[in-house]
């Protein structure tokens, strides 16, 4: 059954409320098979044992603490052990609303091994879709949704992990430890203070691989919220 996304601008993530780029899309989709198949994805990821370890948010059990309690011990042992510490805070850019439909669909298959009726019901659901925008009285025209997931519908968080666990082996091959959080990525980092004038060089490589391995799955890295600390 097609449904057309009905997206509200209801959500303001910046006080401006006269700057159309505050608003952030929320699309409604109503969908009965939904809740059960998004229940039903997240129990075959968790036996397979395929969920992305580094992942704390979009997960059953997983959360800001879980984050925190992640970070924040590896830090301080890092300072027990005289060692520097290290962390860089990236962020992406409308990260939902450009997910490439058939990049997507092929990570489904040849990494989490979706196949047959299960990656066509997922096609399904991706493929030849349409959208309308609507704020208050006022209404766009109908237009066809070419990529991206919907952020208010209950499939949308779990794509989006699938669709971006790849940076985390691209981040592990530098030598430096991930963590993820709904759609910023932190990268940290760990070194003898005798060690400090090579790994600067160490975290610009590592972060020059994440941004290519962004760009080329039409991911755009946020350079204004990204920090070192």
């Amino acid at each position: 059954m097609r449904q057309i996304f009905y997206a509200k601008l209801n959500f303001i993530k910046r006080p401006d409320a006269t700057d159309a780029s505050y608003y952030r899309r929320i699309s409604n989709l109503v969908y009965r098979y939904c809740p059960s198949s998004w229940s039903a994805l997240n129990i075959i990821m968790s036996s397979a044992d395929i969920q992305p370890a580094r992942q704390s948010e979009f997960q059953p059990g997983h959360s800001t603490e879980a984050y925190v309690l992640r970070v924040l011990p590896d830090i301080l042992l890092a300072f027990d052990r005289g060692e520097l510490a290290a962390l860089i805070l990236l962020d992406s850019s409308t990260a939902f609303d450009t997910i490439d439909h058939d990049i997507l669909l092929q990570r489904l298959q040849k990494s989490f091994g979706i196949n047959d009726v299960a990656l066509q019901w997922f096609q399904s659901y991706l493929l030849v879709r349409s959208q309308y925008v609507r704020r208050g009285d006022a209404q766009s025209s109908v237009t066809a949704v070419m990529c991206g997931v919907s952020q208010g519908f209950v499939l949308g968080p779990i794509l989006f992990i699938m669709y971006t666990a790849g940076l985390i082996s691209v981040i592990e091959s530098h030598g430096l430890s991930p963590n993820m959080y709904a759609d910023n990525t932190q990268v940290s980092g760990f070194y003898r203070p005798a060690a400090v004038d090579g790994f600067p060089s160490k975290v610009s490589v590592c972060i020059g691989d994440v941004f290519c391995c962004m760009k080329s799955n039409r991911l755009s890295l946020n350079c204004d919220k990204t920090e070192l600390l």
